[in-house]
């Protein structure tokens, strides 16, 4: 029996700082892995992101993110 797995069961947002000359890597690095997560600035000057990802591929991404050279601060 196939169950579908609602979107709403494996969607997760995590906010993040990185430092704000950092962002648009992270954003380019993100996008570059494509099916893991996009990266959305919520505070530019703040260095403020918001990652949307899905609970399975999450580990994976935040594996990726802690490898970056430069310093990714996960608030949740």
């Amino acid at each position: 029996m196939n169950r579908e797995i609602p979107y709403a069961d494996s969607d997760v947002l995590i906010k993040a700082q990185v430092p704000r000359s950092e962002i648009q890597m992270l954003v380019k690095y993100v996008e570059g892995l494509g099916h893991l997560g996009v990266v959305t600035t919520t505070d530019r000057h703040a260095g403020e992101v918001l990652i949307q990802t899905t609970k399975y591929t999450w580990p994976d991404l935040k594996k990726a993110l802690e490898g970056m050279p430069f310093e990714v601060a996960f608030k949740n």
